[in-house]
């Protein structure tokens, strides 16, 4: 019998990923590594908030903070300000946005900060002398892409929507799912830790199951903690996914 590839994001995600892969006929089985939990709005919050009209870009690193950052900006502002460019890390993240009726840019070369920063926009934003980027995150997170803003002359605030925790059990239903795994998709390099984490002495096994991850950056990542089959997809969507798993399956 052919192994599992276990599926980390919230479980909706997971669901919705699976039901394609099983098109593929690829099993696989759901386990959230990463409990994204909405921080309560602080003073800081609702003044950067009341300020969005004075933003020039606003940028949405993941679909959970587009869906809760456009639930704040509906407390404030009945119609949304204009001369904003919208920006997203990739399609999960712009689709709570294009439903709200924004214009998104999303790059099509990469689902990285450095895709961001190619796109042609910024040319003429890092022109301005009093450029201002607001971007909707989770707690910590996409330090890069401030700091290059930032060195161009720009100023960047963040707007920190949830923060990630490790799900109450999860190193139970790891160990119990297991033996019928034989490869994991890791989408953050905080799911990566959070596995290694919960594996505890089962990890010198489990390092061995083939990774796909978004990027190189966490590709370097589970390098360095030992893990000896890992495949950046080059994107955190269920396209990249689905062509990474075709294109490096699992052996029976």
């Amino acid at each position: 019998m052919s192994k599992a590839i276990l599926l980390t994001r919230q479980p909706a995600d997971n669901q919705r990923l699976g039901r394609l892969l099983a098109a593929q006929g690829v099993d696989s089985s759901g386990l959230p590594l990463l409990e994204l939990v909405p921080v309560e709005e602080s003073d800081a919050q609702r003044r950067l908030l009341l300020e969005l009209d004075r933003y020039h870009l606003v940028i949405a690193v993941s679909r959970m903070a587009a869906q809760l950052g456009l639930e704040r900006v509906d407390q404030y502002w009945p119609q949304m300000p204009v001369g904003i460019d919208w920006l997203a890390v990739g399609a999960g993240s712009a689709e709570p946005l294009q439903q709200a009726g924004l214009p998104v840019l999303v790059p099509e070369d990469g689902q990285d900060s450095e895709a961001l920063l190619r796109l042609p926009l910024w040319q003429a934003h890092f022109a301005r002398p009093d450029l201002r980027v607001m971007i909707w995150r989770g707690v910590g997170g996409r330090e890069y892409l401030a700091e290059q803003i930032r060195a161009a002359g720009g100023q960047v605030d963040y707007l920190e929507l949830y923060h990630r925790q490790p799900p109450v059990g999860v190193a139970a239903r790891l160990a119990a799912v297991a033996d019928n795994v034989g490869g994991i998709v890791l989408l953050s390099s905080q799911a990566l830790s959070h596995w290694r984490e919960a594996a505890g002495e089962a990890w010198q096994q489990q390092r061995l199951w083939r990774c796909w991850v978004p990027s190189v950056r966490v590709a370097a990542q589970a390098a360095d903690l030992g893990c000896e089959d890992v495949v950046t997809c080059g994107g955190a969507d269920d396209e990249a996914i689905l062509a990474a798993v075709r294109a490096h399956p699992l052996k029976d």
